[in-house]
């Protein structure tokens, strides 16, 4: 397992997380069979949010492993919050409640990273910074970070807010690719030059956040995964003939391609099947070199100018 300094932390993480947005719907033994496979191969990050099973999932988590003390300071804990039935709220006293709700159901008295969920059109970065205050200065989280926020969201928040974003969670996988499909098709004519994300990856790593990719294996917005599809046969033969020198299966060869970039994105996988997780942790740490990065790039269907 690779192990990364989050910037502007004292986090020093796996760049694998465990995703527990799938867990409630485990028995208590299967969730506490899975979480310690994961920490058996090296996973020392736990990725959560408060609509997750609608705060099941951090109930269950800490229930199954009988969350103390001891327990607690070898994880690094983070949840999300903001995203509301049918509306986002990222008002000052959703945000304190939330977190206030995220500790009990955690059983914890802190979180290690919080991050707003999904931008909220409402958005006032005042209230933001009055709730993040409060937040460290009672000890209650760590750091702060957003998910699926774009350059612009976060300078906005970051006018009033003092305290460094280290986080920026968004979806990312091979065949996923807006983050750098726009810097590999400069001033060109094609659908791939669209700027869709602001440049997101390029801001990220100027600004020293870290970037965590949701859906590693997921096509589009959860259409399931590529490796089941047969429009990507090519990118299949590529990852399955790369894991053949690796003794990887797709699975860790999908996540060898995203842990290649120097950006040091962490990957989150979010299978509920401990096999399964052990095969993509393979993946972890493993050497690609740039003709294969760019060969696994070229058989999703990107181009290559």
């Amino acid at each position: 397992m690779k192990y990364i300094r989050i910037t502007n932390t004292d986090l020093m993480s796996s760049n694998i997380i465990m995703g527990c947005m799938r867990i409630h719907s485990l028995p208590l033994a299967e969730i506490d069979a899975l979480i310690k496979t994961a920490i058996d191969q090296g996973i020392n990050f736990f990725d959560h949010a408060d609509i997750y099973g609608n705060g099941i999932c951090e109930t269950l988590f800490s229930k199954a492993i009988g969350m103390n003390s001891t327990i607690r300071e070898k994880m690094i804990l983070q949840s999300k919050c903001s995203i509301r039935e049918g509306f986002y709220d990222a008002s000052k006293e959703h945000i304190l409640e939330s977190v206030n709700s995220i500790l009990e159901r955690l059983k914890t008295d802190y979180l290690d990273v919080l991050l707003l969920h999904r931008p909220d059109a409402l958005i006032e970065p005042e209230e933001v910074a009055e709730a993040f205050e409060i937040l460290y200065t009672s000890g209650k989280v760590k750091y702060f970070g957003v998910s699926n926020y774009n350059p612009l969201q976060i300078e906005l928040l970051k006018k009033q807010v003092r305290y460094p974003f280290v986080i920026n969670q968004i979806q990312y996988s091979v065949v996923h690719t807006l983050l750098i499909d726009e810097s590999m098709a400069v001033n060109m004519l094609t659908d791939q030059a669209i700027d869709r994300t602001g440049y997101l990856m390029d801001y990220c790593r100027l600004n020293d956040i870290t970037i965590q990719a949701w859906s590693p294996f997921q096509k589009g917005f959860f259409e399931g995964p590529f490796f089941l599809d047969s429009k990507y046969a090519e990118l299949n033969k590529v990852l399955t003939d790369y894991g053949k020198v690796y003794d990887l299966d797709i699975t860790g060869s999908a996540v060898a391609w995203i842990t290649r970039h120097p950006a040091n994105i962490q990957v989150i996988l979010g299978t509920t099947q401990p096999q399964r997780l052990v095969k993509a942790c393979k993946g972890s740490n493993v050497p690609m070199s740039r003709q294969e990065w760019y060969a696994v790039y070229k058989a999703a269907g990107n181009m290559i100018p």
